[in-house]
């Protein structure tokens, strides 16, 4: 059984990292429609989210809050807390082999890393996405934190993409609109924002 891991969130200013695992069959992920999560409009990501969830094997992610973030950012970690999290991940979906979408420039050293965190095979790849289960993490975790974003922008207003570049995003971070819990500090000095 092949398994496949991606996360959504690693650069925004606002929100979580969400880290993704599904593990299942290639052949049937394929033909539900999976590709990277950036190919996908928001409404045929949300069809395929749920039909991953209907033929997937194992399916779960984890939402990794922007204070946590700021810690590991702060050390200069943010690929240790990648590692981290993705192994508590994979002891809950087991596979024969993770291939994993390497947030390192250098896959083989991201994935000898999480190889020794896990104890588990561990193929790590750069544009990972063409790996069918890496495809459906991506969807997942997408989602997950769509579905997040989306809620805070019911609750303070629509802030734009998250993201440091974003004019809007910048504007209601420095008025104080979105709370602070919500903020990667560590980001918000780093863009002086």
């Amino acid at each position: 059984m092949i398994g496949g891991v991606d996360e959504a969130g690693r650069g925004p200013l606002v929100g979580p990292l969400v880290i993704a695992v599904v593990v299942g069959d290639s052949d049937v992920l394929l033909g539900v429609g999976v590709r990277d999560s950036k190919a996908l409009s928001p409404g045929a990501r949300e069809r395929v989210f749920a039909r991953v969830l209907e033929v997937a094997e194992c399916v779960n992610y984890i939402v990794v809050e922007p204070h946590i973030v700021d810690m590991y950012t702060s050390k200069g970690l943010l690929n240790a807390l990648e590692i981290d999290y993705t192994a508590k991940l994979l002891a809950t979906c087991p596979a024969d082999v993770y291939y994993v979408d390497s947030p390192d420039v250098k896959p083989e050293r991201y994935g000898s890393a999480l190889s020794m965190a896990t104890g588990k095979r561990i193929v790590a790849l750069n544009k990972g996405e063409r790996v069918p289960q890496v495809a459906a993490a991506s969807i997942v975790a997408k989602v997950v934190r769509d579905r997040l974003i989306d809620l805070l922008k019911r609750e303070v207003g629509d802030f734009g993409s998250g993201y440091p570049s974003d004019p809007r995003t910048v504007e209601f971070v420095k008025r104080g609109l979105v709370p602070s819990e919500c903020i990667r500090h560590s980001w918000k000095v780093r863009f002086k924002v």
